[in-house]
Parts: structure tokens; C-alpha cells; sequence
């Protein structure tokens, strides 16, 4: 009996919430929730039965006690008006004996019977839960996903504000100018170079030029 008390005191002292929010896949842990809870009340509900079965047993013996109490208690009556003291005495002996046991009986039977209330209250929470949690079932599991989320989120936004962007932006634009620089400069090299290369090679064009002239004019005044 200690067992299925355990057992139905935790589920019923169980956070649904709190399990689901800490779960990673909220409808399966909820699902096997529901399973461990209709598997209790199938235990609670042949535990009872057992305990009630002990009850009728413990009931039957405070009765048959009692009665037994009663017929010695006759006999001892009918032995006095008989004058048998030796007798009576006998017959009151029994009596007590039957009244002890009546009496112990009397007290396992409170305790059996406080033990059947209290297991069948306890019962009647896990129903009362089970119903609940089945009613419920998408919504709970609904809960734990957005809890889940809103927990995933605030994770990454911590995360994320650990981040010097603005460090991160400045860095990335002194390297955009860096380029822009080394750019411009091989662009001004390259034209240096070939404004240099235009005036030799011009220079060369005009001393072709007068070779030319100076040639002609010699033909000419021949």
C-alpha cells in the first residue's frame, strides 16, 4: 500500500507546467504523463478493492467477535441462576477474551477503514487531474513550445547583445577604405606610367618626323 501512495502523491504533487516547459518535445513527455497517471488509477483501483476486501474480512472478524462476547456473556447469566459459579466463571473468562479481540479488532478496522479513505482521496485528485490534463492536453502542450521559444529567443538576444557591432562596423569600413586606397593608388601608378611611355614615345615620332623633312628637302634642291 505505501508504494501506490507514493507513487499517486507524486503525480498529483507533479508541475505539469514546469515538466513541459523543461521538456524537449512537450506532447511526447505529456503523453507519457497521462499513461502514468491511467496506469496509477488502474493500481489505486485494485488496490482499494484489495483494501476494501480487508475491511469486510477485519468487519466480519469485530463481528463475530462481539458475538461470541455476547453468547458467553448468556452463558455466564444462565450458569449463575444455576448456582454454577464454576461455571460463570469460566463463561466470563471467555468473554473478556472475546472483547479483547473485539477491541483490537475494533482498532485495525478504524485504521483499515482511514487507510481506504485516504487512498480513495487521494485517487479521486489523480482522476481529477488526469481529466484535467486530458482536457487540456493541447493547450499545455502549446504553453510549453511558446515557453520554449520565448526561452530560445531570450537566449539568442543575449547572446547577440554580447556582440560590439558597432566595432564590428567600424573595423569592416576601415578595411572598405583601406581597399579604396590601395585601389586608387595602383590606378594613379598605372597612369603615371603610361603618361611617361607617351612622351618618350612621342619624342621618338618627332625626331622620325624631322628625319623625314630634312630628307626631302635634300631630294629637292638636287
Amino acid at each position: 500500500m505505501p508504494s501506490v501512495f507514493d507513487r499517486i502523491s507524486n503525480i498529483i504533487r507533479a508541475n505539469l507546467n514546469d515538466m513541459l516547459d523543461g521538456a524537449e518535445d512537450p506532447e511526447k513527455m505529456l503523453n507519457q504523463i497521462l499513461r502514468d497517471m491511467s496506469d496509477a488509477l488502474r493500481q489505486a483501483d485494485s488496490d482499494i478493492a484489495d483494501q476494501i476486501a480487508q475491511q469486510k474480512m477485519l468487519e466480519g472478524d469485530l463481528e463475530g467477535a462481539q458475538k461470541n462476547a455476547a453468547a458467553w456473556q448468556s452463558k455466564a447469566e444462565l450458569a449463575v441462576s444455576k448456582d454454577r459459579d464454576d461455571l460463570a466463571r469460566e463463561a466470563l473468562v471467555r468473554v473478556n477474551d472475546y472483547n479483547e479481540q473485539a477491541a483490537i479488532y475494533t482498532k485495525q478496522l478504524d485504521a483499515q477503514k482511514a487507510a481506504v479513505a485516504e487512498l480513495k482521496s487521494k485517487r479521486d485528485l489523480l482522476k481529477t487531474k488526469f481529466d484535467s490534463a486530458q482536457r487540456n492536453k493541447e493547450m499545455l502542450v502549446a504553453r510549453a513550445r511558446a515557453a520554449q521559444a520565448k526561452s530560445d529567443l531570450t537566449k539568442a538576444t543575449s547572446q547577440a547583445g554580447n556582440v560590439d557591432y558597432a566595432s564590428e562596423l567600424e573595423r569592416m569600413e576601415r578595411k572598405i577604405r583601406q581597399q579604396e586606397a590601395r585601389a586608387d593608388a595602383n590606378a594613379e601608378m598605372a597612369e603615371n606610367k603610361t603618361s611617361v611611355e607617351d612622351e618618350f614615345a612621342q619624342l621618338g615620332s618627332d625626331h622620325q618626323v624631322e628625319d623625314q623633312l630634312a630628307a626631302l628637302k635634300a631630294k629637292m634642291a638636287k
